[in-house]
């Protein structure tokens, strides 16, 4: 892959930057992940955020439900892409795991990520 894989992490309010933040803290690693909040938007405007926030690059997007706003936005601006693969229910787990796995492809990375975050999921 030519270019460095990005990761886009949208949530309501301020959990997206809460993930990326806790991530960069854990990793050691920052730079990789860009957060994005559906706080005081209409739907174009997160949908603007969101293409923006992914640019032209390859990217997996971390949304924070698997359905609402974030997913729906996401989907509308970004389904045709193939070089863009989404993630829903994101938690920390997956988000550690995606910074130290970005050479691989999107799809690759959104299932080695989501992989690692059912993992982590757990009733201990």
């Amino acid at each position: 892959m030519s270019e460095e894989l990005r990761g886009v992490v949208v949530c309501h309010g301020t959990v997206a930057e809460a993930l990326v933040h806790a991530t960069e803290h854990i990793s050691g690693l920052s730079g990789h992940l860009v957060p994005v909040s559906n706080t005081g938007c209409d739907r174009e405007s997160l949908e603007a955020r969101i293409e923006e926030a992914v640019g032209g690059q390859p990217a997996v997007v971390f949304v924070d439900m698997a359905s609402g706003s974030c997913l729906i936005a996401t989907l509308r601006r970004l389904r045709e892409r193939p070089d863009v693969a989404v993630v829903t229910g994101v938690n920390l787990a997956m988000l550690v795991d995606f910074v130290f796995h970005l050479s691989l492809t999107p799809a690759a990375a959104a299932d080695h990520a989501a992989a690692s975050g059912g993992k982590a999921i757990r009733q201990p």
